[in-house]
């Protein structure tokens, strides 16, 4: 019998990073002629968490936060400190416009605007057949 017993550990991957304090938040992304919209759900942070930087063609976006709660009761003192944090590369085309990235944190969603180069045409749809 192995050491490693499953039925006691719960080592769901979505949840364990969670637990250690660290969060992978969920993103949408998408594509309009002119830019591409990058919207991460983040609640809880402030602006002044986030780190956004690009560097050889990738867009890496992180936060840090720290938290400190003090509560004493009777003879009692309990201080807990607490960190979240976040780190999400994303590989960016070639036909963007670096210098007018742009990013705007509100309700808890960062949104991230990457306008484009030059218009890029809509195409039609094009259906493939399975065979």
């Amino acid at each position: 019998m192995s050491w490693f017993n499953r039925d006691l550990f719960d080592f769901d991957s979505d949840l364990m990073p969670s637990r250690l304090g660290i969060n992978m938040p969920t993103a949408n992304i998408t594509e309009g002629p002119k830019e591409y919209k990058i919207d991460l759900a983040v609640p809880g942070l402030e602006q002044k968490d986030f780190n956004i930087e690009i560097e050889n063609g990738t867009l890496r976006v992180s936060a840090e936060r720290e938290e400190e709660k003090d509560a004493s009761e009777d003879e009692f003192s309990r201080k807990e400190y607490s960190f979240n944090s976040f780190s999400r590369t994303f590989g960016l085309p070639e036909n963007i416009d670096e210098g007018k990235i742009e990013a705007k944190y509100t309700r808890g969603v960062l949104k991230i605007i990457i306008p484009k180069v030059k218009e890029t045409p809509a195409k039609p749809v094009h259906k493939i057949e399975v065979k």
